[in-house]
């Protein structure tokens, strides 16, 4: 910002507008500092540069294009979300210059959303029921802060139209479509109905309002088996069972009941004659104000874990040309049919003929939307924003065109046990190390290194999003960067999603709902025991981590033995026992000193047993060495070199008693460690 704005006329020659105004719009998130490189830099006298901080910037990039009229977007904007998808929000919000507000629950006080924010309001207790679904209060901030429009980001109320009336009702503008649209494609039975009604494919079955038990089994029994029952108000895989026999239809349809009530409030269903091996491929449709309606193309979210999708493709792969221009059309069609506005997702079942059946409607932003970003070249929520604040679409249809392949694959903080148990894995996030981003590999995420992901909320860590000229490109990127993905302190579904994105039939694209029961096997692995050498790792992690423990710069006398806490005894070669834990599996490691630097590590040692000895097992330690000018360190197990870096003095540690050292920050990027559990994926 110095160098494009703190320039002098007579010396330099100026540079373009368009860098100094985006130079302008960095300098105005901070604001003080912003104020005095405007005014000693000679761009502008302090007072111009105090009014450039209080009045809308808009340069031309960010304007609406010559098809739509400029409209003065929102001054500030709040956030009724939490984590990635309020970072995403806030992102956009700031490069278009609008002021953000978050909110948070207790348990989110120092969450990344919230430093994120020019301004933060608690809400409430943990549970989202008394804070982020609490409407009113965050109505109340949006009022208190002078907000005028509330983005509900995905999830808590972002389909809910009790919410978006309050807000029209408030003089709040709500970043999404009319309650009217919202309540239509809320109720399944309803939007099939008007889809029908539309033209538009639907899956044969009952969407009746009489709801009792016989008539629903009679229903199921003219359909025929296998059938799908589905809560009327539901998403999320949340009350919906595959019923394969009339035997099992009343246990299934309990089931479904319970569940609705439980998560909607509801128990009504409908009923689907099931599609065999389907493929679920939806469409990202927009809508404005004045009655433009457009697609961006299709995204293939057909693998899933318990109705839930946890890797996302766009554009959808294999689909015959004709097949997807119908598709898109009859999106197109089904957001016209209930007068849609804003960002919605048509979400269509395809069987293997190709004939497709529309689902339902997302009427909101969906988790996946970053892949129709990567190849179309939109950025949607700033799409959202200009069509609240009563701009045209960005685009016309013909402007809107397709690049290359995108993958989504969400990273979550859980262990993938089976195909129907992935269970959730609260925790701190005691080392995160995402893979480095580009044009070509993007990173959405709401937490940071030593976060805490909540027993509460979803435990999505990130969402990781790659984007090559083509599937197989993509495909290679996205294994690349799951295997550059580190996490420690908690379970992750990384190996699995390495494990799925590897699969000769995924990379086929031989992909449905049922590719994870499917392969089974494959994709859950029995635990396999670890090596004497892979243990030997993480202890030499372990090791160095508490030497600098022992041994780093305090304010006492270095050389006194009582500022010595690394517990060396005089003619004793030191031994211990260490417990290790990896995938649920907990292992005893026997550590003896060798007196030369090295250490033993021995495999199934039993607490209080003095049998192993010095010498046995595997051997591990390392070595610095000066080459070429620079330091070589270097870490052993065995005769294996475990990592080889060059770096500088003053960025070593002593390691161990034998004059040796480690760059432990290289170090802790191979293997992170937690008190009694050490992360060995790599």
């Amino acid at each position: 910002c110095v160098l494009l704005l703190g320039y002098h006329s007579d010396s330099v020659s100026a540079p373009p507008n368009r860098a100094r105004l985006h130079s302008i719009l960095l300098l105005r998130t901070h604001t003080m500092a912003g104020r005095e490189i405007l005014a000693l830099g000679g761009v502008v006298g302090r007072l111009r540069a105090s009014t450039l901080f209080k009045t809308g910037i808009r340069p031309r990039w960010l304007s609406t294009p010559a098809t739509a009229e400029a409209v003065q977007l929102f001054d500030k904007l709040l956030v009724a979300n939490r984590g990635e998808i309020a970072c995403r929000v806030f992102s956009t919000a700031k490069r278009l210059g609008i002021r953000t507000v978050a909110v948070y629950s207790e348990a989110d006080r120092n969450a990344r959303h919230v430093t994120m924010a020019d301004e933060a309001y608690c809400i409430g207790p943990a549970p989202s029921s008394e804070s982020y679904l609490r409407g009113d209060k965050i109505i109340e901030v949006a009022k208190a802060t002078g907000a005028q429009a509330i983005h509900p980001g995905y999830g808590f109320l972002s389909e809910n139209r009790d919410f978006a009336d309050l807000c029209q009702s408030e003089g709040v503008e709500f970043i999404g479509p009319p309650a009217s649209a919202i309540e239509k494609m809320g109720i399944k039975s309803v939007s099939k109905q008007i889809m029908s009604n539309s033209s538009v494919p639907i899956v044969p079955g009952y969407f009746g309002d009489d709801q009792r038990d016989s008539l629903l089994k009679t229903e199921a029994d003219k359909i025929g088996y296998p059938v799908l029952i589905k809560a009327n108000l539901g998403g999320g895989g949340k009350g919906m069972r595959v019923v394969n026999s009339p035997e099992e239809f009343q246990s299934s349809l309990d089931t479904c009941r319970r569940e609705s009530m439980k998560s909607f409030g509801d128990d009504s269903v409908l009923i689907e004659k099931f599609v065999i091996r389907p493929r679920h491929v939806e469409v990202q449709v927009f809508a404005d104000k004045h009655g433009n309606t457009v697609h961006l193309f299709e995204r293939d979210c057909s693998v899933q874990r318990r109705h839930q999708k946890i890797i996302e493709e766009a554009p959808a792969p294999g689909l015959r040309d004709d097949v997807t221009e119908k598709l898109l059309t009859a999106a197109v069609r089904a957001a016209q049919a209930v007068g849609y506005v804003g960002a919605g997702t048509v979400e269509f079942v395809l069987d293997k003929e190709q004939n497709f059946y529309f689902m339902e409607m997302n009427t909101r932003l969906q988790v996946e939307h970053p892949i129709t970003e990567m190849i179309t070249g939109a950025d949607l929520v700033e799409w959202q924003i200009k069509v609240a604040a009563g701009a045209r679409l960005p685009r016309l249809q013909s402007d809107i065109t397709s690049r290359g392949h995108a993958f989504e694959a969400r990273i979550y903080a859980e262990n993938p046990v089976s195909q129907s148990e992935f269970l959730p894995s609260p925790g701190v996030l005691r080392h995160l190390q995402a893979p480095p981003t580009s044009d070509k590999v993007r990173i959405d995420t709401g937490v940071r290194q030593g976060d805490e992901v909540a027993p509460f909320y979803d435990p999505m860590i990130a969402k990781l999003v790659v984007w090559d000229s083509d599937r197989s490109s993509a495909l290679r990127l996205l294994q690349n960067s799951l295997a550059q993905y580190q996490v420690a302190g908690v379970d992750t579904n990384i190996d699995f999603l390495r494990r799925l994105a590897s699969h000769q039939s995924f990379a086929a694209t031989d992909v449905h709902t049922g590719f994870i029961p499917q392969h089974h096997e494959a994709l859950f692995p029995p635990p396999s025991p670890l090596s004497e050498e892979r243990l030997g790792e993480a202890v030499l992690a372990l090791l160095a981590h508490e030497s600098w423990q022992n041994h780093r710069p305090t304010d006492e006398d270095a050389f006194s033995p009582f500022s010595d806490s690394s517990g060396f005894q005089l003619n004793v070669r030191g031994r211990r026992v260490v417990k290790l834990n990896h995938q649920s599996t907990s292992y005893t490691v026997g550590v003896c000193y060798n007196g030369d630097g090295t250490y033993s590590v021995v495999k199934d040692v039993k607490e209080g047993d003095a049998d192993w000895e010095s010498g046995e097992g595997v051997r591990v330690g390392g070595r610095l060495s000066e080459r070429g000018g620079s330091l070589l360190l270097e870490g052993f197990v065995g005769d294996r070199l475990v990592f080889s870096k060059h770096c500088s003095c003053e960025r070593l540690t002593p390691y161990f008693h034998s004059g040796i050292y480690f760059h432990l920050g290289h170090l802790f990027s191979v293997l992170s460690y937690g008190p009694l559990l050490l992360h060995l994926d790599r």
